[in-house]
């Protein structure tokens, strides 16, 4: 372009005009948002009630978010780099959170970085690789465990003991029983609308959970809003730890309610129900989340050790027999032993002549 050319366009505009003697340009321009330093805590201020639904799982995750932003020093920061998510994830385990737990940590970060990200307060990403976690032993409550501890329970609530037959003949999440409304129950099934993975899910209900979501008759005033919404997910726990205590697995750090999940599932699998079934009735988002039951179906395998068990004499007796069908080819040859010698074949042979 010529030193004739001159603008057309004022600077401020979002588009400018520039011409000459032979030609005329036209160019459009985006306004540069500025990025400015930010905290952790001030992303999560800002994006919480956006990406985290109100519950135990937001609350959860304002606990990680506040402790990673300590860990940082409430440092500001326009970029969050692969140094600084190394340095935070040594710095966790350092403190002796299990790989499992820096999974759950770093998905929250995950979520709320990406997001800043996405809107212009950061400038780019790290990237998040998770953790290997290991297969942890799974705790369930035996019969006599369960007739014990509801029996606690009872004694000191019976809407207490009322959720806990509901949640282990249903399976459900704590959380996803206390959300339920009447309006959930329907045609002797219950829907959970309120679920982790976002999906919801309707299951049939055994006699007793038929029984337990009624409410006592001494119940006066106005209906609640739900079966179990006279409690909260805090005074379940205090109550359920109480009975715990009393009949001694007050020691036993995974008797906690959400074991009452745990031993729904490993009932369905040890009756024989497939894991497909399983996975639909807990509502688990994949499959590999399932088949950390299927250890328990061990009807499965029986038939291996009827095999393993057959009498040596058996075997023999097959190979016998199937021996009698062998291919040629197969067959082995007669040994020297049983050949006939050369001149008793030549004798036989010069006999046949003479006859002749």
């Amino acid at each position: 372009m010529s030193n004739e050319a001159i603008q057309e366009g004022g600077s401020s505009g979002h588009f400018a005009v520039f011409s000459s003697q032979n030609s005329k340009f036209r160019y459009t321009y985006n306004k540069i948002r500025e990025v400015k330093s930010c905290r952790i805590g001030e992303l999560f201020a800002a994006y919480r009630d956006i990406l985290w639904d109100d519950g135990r799982h937001k609350y959860n995750v304002s606990s990680f978010i506040g402790e990673i932003d300590e860990i940082l020093l409430g440092e500001r920061f326009s970029t969050f780099d692969q140094n600084t998510l190394d340095n935070l994830i040594g710095t966790l385990r350092q403190r002796g959170n299990s790989n499992a737990t820096i999974n759950r940590k770093m998905a929250a970060l995950s979520k709320l970085l990406r997001k800043a990200h996405k809107m212009g307060d950061i400038h780019s990403l790290p990237e998040f690789r998770r953790q290997k976690e290991r297969a942890g032993r799974i705790r369930f409550l035996e019969r006599d465990e369960e007739a014990r501890l509801f029996a606690a329970i009872k004694s000191r609530s019976e809407d207490a003991y009322r959720l806990s037959v509901f949640l282990v003949d249903t399976g459900c999440r704590l959380g996803e029983a206390l959300g339920l409304i009447w309006n959930d129950i329907q045609d002797h099934r219950v829907s959970f609308w309120i679920t982790k993975s976002g999906r919801s899910r309707t299951i049939p209900m055994t006699e007793r959970v038929k029984e337990v979501i009624k409410l006592p008759p001494t119940t006066e005033g106005r209906r609640p809003k739900g079966p179990f919404a006279m409690l909260t997910q805090a005074q379940y726990r205090a109550i359920w730890n109480e009975a715990k205590t009393e009949v001694g697995l007050g020691a036993d750090e995974q008797v906690v309610p959400h074991i009452l999940r745990h031993t729904c599932a490993s009932r369905l699998v040890q009756g024989g129900i497939d894991i497909r079934r399983v996975q639909m009735w807990l509502g688990h988002q994949t499959l590999a989340m399932t088949m950390r039951y299927a250890h328990l179906a061990t009807n499965d395998l029986d038939g291996c050790v009827v095999v393993l068990e057959k009498p040596r004499a058996d075997e023999a007796t097959r190979q016998a027999e199937t021996s009698v069908f062998a291919s040629p080819l197969t067959t082995p040859s007669p040994s020297k032993s049983t050949r006939k010698p050369k001149s008793e074949a030549a004798a036989v042979k010069a006999v046949g002549k003479s006859s002749k």
